[in-house]
């Protein structure tokens, strides 16, 4: 099988951004191609969105304080996320 997915490089892994139709520890080769903005996709950015991020003031906010809220919310990420791909599937 040859399919392109797209992927993102996060903490020395590669995470697909869809599901993968792989057997579980099934080995694969990759071919890798960096994605970048070239001159041609440059007009499909936003300008005036990212005119108006660069506006506003930003909240100095803690790692600690970010940690007390999510500590609030019910349940666990990890349960969330098992949830959300058996709706997919």
């Amino acid at each position: 099988m040859r399919k392109l997915f797209g992927a993102i490089y996060e903490n020395g892994v590669l995470r697909p951004l869809e599901p993968l139709p792989l057997a579980e520890h099934q080995q694969v080769s990759l071919a890798i191609a960096e994605i970048g903005i070239s001159t041609d996709d440059a007009g499909l950015l936003d300008e005036e969105f990212l005119d108006g991020l660069a506006d506003e003031q930003l909240l100095d906010v803690s790692h600690e304080e970010v940690r007390e809220a999510l500590a609030t919310i019910p349940g666990s990420m990890t349960e969330a996320f098992a949830a959300e791909r058996e709706e997919r599937f």
